[in-house]
């Protein structure tokens, strides 16, 4: 309660103090407060991070999975097919079932070991998006230039969220709970999300939620990784001390590995200026976003140019791993580990043979769970019909090297 009263009385030093601290990192819902009415005061940072704080906690997508579940995240819902539209994006969007059909013909996978993840609701999605954004994605023509298909704006939109945002928003819930299950198991992999491109104010590039900001906010609240997390609602007598407290209350550091051929701009607009996130982006950069404000927000930029070859990528990797090792210690890594990387790709423009996939895979794996780290893994991009098969035997590889057990627990 004095940390209300504290807020609500706030000095020139505390207002000073509070855009030094947390420009970026609370203005998604600071924004969507702010809009609720021009005539109502600004909100406080302790109503805003309230407010993102009790709709994490109210949300149902952390439940607890049986140990009789490997954790490997997919639902049916993920895939997206509807008049054939879906075919007039590159991006495979069928691409995730036959990852998990591949492994389960292979015999590294049961059906039943498989999880399956609650759909986002609007309130679980307001922890990053506005309302003014959520509410964008209620005209069909805003959805179709997201997800660059044209005639999805013909389309009523009960149909667009149903054959569209819906998948979308199961994928995101499988991005969120699989960061609960890293911390549990140590790994998990969601055969699907990645939207990278997607920040809390704007969508593009067939992203139409931000999942890895969202699993990351989530984390900071959720997940008690860190020693340091001890800090409960003490009375703070000077209003500076309050703010530091508030900012450095929740220590989780998470790293973002982004390996996907296309820069990373939303995750890297979201946490600007978010101490606790260190982003290690890995992309071409002659092709999509060209999104240059964003790029200065990146912590550790590997620029990839196009046609570069197998053994030249691998070798970048691996100095790049050893530099993000040296100079951030997180506490969770999610791996955003797009196959557009791929020789041939239409899109990514380099020219990664399937091996070097399963051995990048491999690398960003033991980065990991030799330093004890859980690592969440993405799929995001690949716009190849093969890109399913090479997602699925990089898997395979990952469990007969031991850096995943798919056997799960009778």
């Amino acid at each position: 309660r004095s940390s209300i009263v504290i807020a609500s009385t706030l000095t020139r030093r505390s207002q000073f103090l509070h855009h030094r601290y947390t420009r970026r990192s609370v203005s998604p819902l600071s924004h969507a407060m702010s809009s609720a009415s021009s005539s109502s005061p600004a909100p406080s940072l302790i109503d805003v991070e309230s407010l993102r704080r009790s709709r994490i906690l109210s949300s149902k997508l952390y439940f607890d999975v049986p140990p009789s579940k490997v954790p490997l995240i997919y639902s049916t819902s993920y895939d997206i097919a509807f008049l054939g539209m879906e075919n007039l994006h590159p991006f495979d969007s069928s691409k995730w079932g036959r990852v998990c059909r591949f492994l389960i013909l292979d015999g590294v996978l049961e059906k039943n070991r498989i999880v399956e993840p609650l759909e986002t609701t609007e309130n679980d999605l307001l922890v990053v998006h506005s309302e003014s954004y959520l509410n964008s994605l209620k005209s069909s023509l805003n959805v179709s230039i997201i997800v660059e298909i044209p005639p999805v704006a013909l389309l009523p939109n009960c149909l667009v969220q149903k054959k569209i945002l819906y998948p979308f928003r199961k994928q995101v819930g499988g991005t969120i709970l699989a960061a609960k299950l890293a911390k549990e198991r140590g790994w998990a992999i969601n055969v699907g999300g990645g939207f990278h491109h997607c920040c809390a104010q704007k969508g593009g590039g067939f992203c139409a939620y931000a999942d890895i900001s969202l699993c990351i906010h989530y984390s900071f609240t959720r997940l008690n990784i860190s020693s340091q997390t001890a800090i409960k609602g003490q009375a703070i007598q000077l209003e500076e001390h309050y703010f530091l407290v508030l900012i450095n209350a929740n220590h989780l550091r998470v790293m973002i590995i982004d390996l996907d051929a296309h820069q990373g701009n939303g995750h890297e607009q979201d946490f600007s200026n978010n101490r606790r996130v260190y982003i290690l982006d890995m992309y071409n950069p002659g092709i999509y976003p060209f999104d240059y404000e964003a790029r200065r927000f990146i912590d550790q930029k590997v620029e990839i140019v196009s046609g570069t070859t197998t053994d030249d990528y691998l070798a970048k990797l691996d100095e790049a791993l050893q530099v993000a090792g040296r100079t951030f210690d997180p506490e969770l890594v999610v791996y955003n580990a797009g196959t557009d990387v791929l020789d041939g790709d239409p899109l990514g423009r380099l020219k990664i043979s399937p091996e070097g996939v399963t051995s990048r895979d491999e690398k960003v794996f033991r980065f990991a769970r030799e330093r004890n780290i859980p690592v969440v893994m993405l799929t995001s991009g690949g716009y190849m019909k093969s890109s399913a098969r090479v997602i699925a035997d990089s898997i395979v590889n990952l469990s007969k090297k031991c850096l995943i057990d798919m056997g799960g627990s009778s």
